[in-house]
């Protein structure tokens, strides 16, 4: 509920600051006194259209804030945590606006767009008014209050559960049709591309085997050539390196007994010698399996110039043409199944769209008969607050061309009909405000012990009644009060003697500046207030006895 609201330099609004607290708030004054402006200020701070006008004359902005106790508000507590904005038990909702007409809207103390503070502002405060669009003219709200009535949250689980499993199995079908556009030329390509590196037969282990065979191929003749002249070199005429070593190892050997340090000398050299022997032996091995073979050759270039040629086709690297062999394949086996993967779906979706509709059909059974019950009481109600011949027709009907969605396959719509030999119309065709205010207050009076938002404002709800009609509204908006926070801007004494705190609006002026102030009426005071109401300018004490008598039944009732 709204707990306190700060203004400061909006309309003729100073500074002033506003504590509310649970029931039924009434605001009372003369004719011209502001009362109206403490409802705009709130509607501002709720996400309403600001405009430059709106500052205080010589001011450079107008701020408003109002804070809420959000603690049992489960619709306003989700919404926060949905947007990361939540702020234990209290929500301040800010609005400033600049003489020049920017605007500014934070929550919690974060900036926000102004979309996001009417969406969280529908869920704090509803309010009722000549020239306000209600909650209760949008056909989804009207909805909510017809199930809110109906009492019946487990069908309206289970209808979400399988209409979210309907859209789920549709989504996947739209992926797997996507998946098979062109089906047909697809499946050939990658059948084609598939066949083509497969046969290939290309492995990761080939290439650079093919790559080493090519070189030492292409190089053959002076790789043998080279190899020759090291083997005669090294190790095949008596001047080769192997011969000459031998000798000299021989000749130091001879010396060691006249030096022993020629020993590990000598070791050294026979080590060598060995090595080069074995080395001789090995370009001897490596000769012997060199062989000129062009045949070969082109073969090895054929099938490399074909490796090349592929992976300039795919856009990849040679090294890369096993792997997207096995990925081609992949997709074609997938494009293949898509065929029975789609029938598979529109199956399950058949089945799905089935169980919505069975869920929908029980959901639309109990809103029927909710509307009839509904729909009797608050007649009943209308015709208590001076509506004689009013009568409300709640309409459950179908969807357009038998749709679904979450809420199941109803269109529920609040008719109305005023004067006899009229036919009942919606709701938003009703021209007078203090109609659709006195019709509004008997909706929420009925549905109001089952939910629905936690603080509602009547503006003008009075207008065009009197005497005990007007007792009778007061008394409702006093009943509504003790299960909704309620502030109503009233001229009726009988109104605002049901009232659990009394408010008094009243306007000053002086050669500077008009302002606009507010303060708590109790006791003698109220008393007074009262007295004002029923008796104009004058008040006697006959005035004084009727407001006291007037009190004292609505503290009775």
């Amino acid at each position: 509920m709204l707990t306190r609201l700060q203004v400061h330099d909006f309309a003729l609004v100073d500074d002033l600051e506003l504590e509310f607290g649970a029931g039924l708030t009434i605001f009372t004054g003369e004719t011209g006194a502001g009362k109206s402006i403490l409802i705009e200020a709130l509607g501002l701070a709720l996400g309403k259209r600001a405009e430059s006008g709106m500052v205080r004359q010589n001011c450079k902005r107008a701020d408003i804030t109002a804070i809420f106790d959000v603690s049992g508000n489960e619709a306003a507590l989700g919404w926060l945590r949905e947007h990361e904005l939540e702020l234990d038990r209290e929500c301040f909702l800010r609005r400033t606006i600049s003489s020049e007409g920017r605007s500014r809207a934070y929550i919690n103390g974060r900036p926000v767009p102004l979309q996001m503070l009417c969406g969280l502002g529908r869920r704090l405060v509803d309010i009722h008014g000549q020239h306000e669009q209600q909650s209760l003219l949008r056909r989804d709200f009207q909805r909510l209050a017809l199930d809110n009535y109906a009492r019946h949250p487990d069908l309206l689980n289970e209808m979400v559960r399988a209409f979210q499993h309907l859209q789920q199995l549709k989504a996947s079908l739209a992926e797997v049709e996507q998946a098979c556009a062109g089906q047909d030329d697809q499946t050939a390509l990658l059948a084609y591309q598939v066949n083509e590196l497969e046969t290939l037969g290309l492995t990761a282990e080939e290439l650079p085997a093919l790559e080493e065979e090519h070189r030492r191929l292409a190089n053959a003749e002076t790789l043998i050539a080279t190899i020759g002249q090291g083997l005669q070199q090294l190790d095949e005429d008596e001047a080769s390196i192997t011969s000459r070593l031998a000798r000299l190892l021989a000749a130091l050997e001879s010396m060691r007994d006249h030096d022993t340090a020629l020993g590990a000398i000598t070791g050294t050299l026979a080590d060598a010698l060995v090595q080069l022997q074995e080395a001789a032996g090995d370009l001897r091995h490596h000769l012997d399996g060199l062989r000129l073979d062009p045949q070969r050759l082109r073969e090895i270039e054929q099938r490399l110039a074909t490796l090349h040629d592929l992976s300039r086709k795919h856009h990849v690297r040679v090294e890369e043409l096993p792997e997207l062999a096995s990925r081609l394949a992949e997709r074609l086996s997938r494009l293949e199944n898509a065929g029975q993967e789609r029938q598979q779906l529109l199956q399950q979706i058949q089945e799905a769209e089935e169980a919505c509709r069975r869920h929908a059909r029980t959901l639309s059974e109990s809103r029927a008969a909710a509307a009839r019950a509904l729909g009797g009481e608050i007649t009943a109600h209308v015709r208590k607050l001076g509506l004689p011949d009013g009568e409300i027709i709640i309409q459950v009907r179908p969807l357009a061309e038998g749709r679904l969605n979450a809420t199941g396959m109803d269109e529920v719509e609040f008719l109305v009909g005023i004067n006899p030999g009229q036919p009942p119309r919606p709701l938003n065709k009703v021209a007078s405000g203090g109609e659709l205010s006195r019709i509004s207050l008997a909706i929420h009076v009925v549905t109001g012990q089952r939910g629905g938002i936690p603080t509602m404002i009547f503006d003008e709800v009075d207008v065009g009644i009197g005497g005990r009609v007007a007792e009778i509204v007061g008394q409702a908006l006093r009943a509504l009060g003790t299960c909704h926070q309620v502030l109503c801007i009233t001229h009726l004494p009988q109104v605002a003697a049901q009232g659990t705190h009394h408010l008094l609006v009243s306007k000053q002026s002086s050669k500077r500046a008009t302002t606009v102030s507010i303060r708590i009426l109790d006791g003698e005071r109220r008393h007074e207030e009262i007295a004002r109401m029923l008796g104009g300018v004058e008040i006697t004490e006959q005035t004084r006895a009727h407001a006291g008598e007037m009190l004292a039944r609505a503290q009775e009732a």
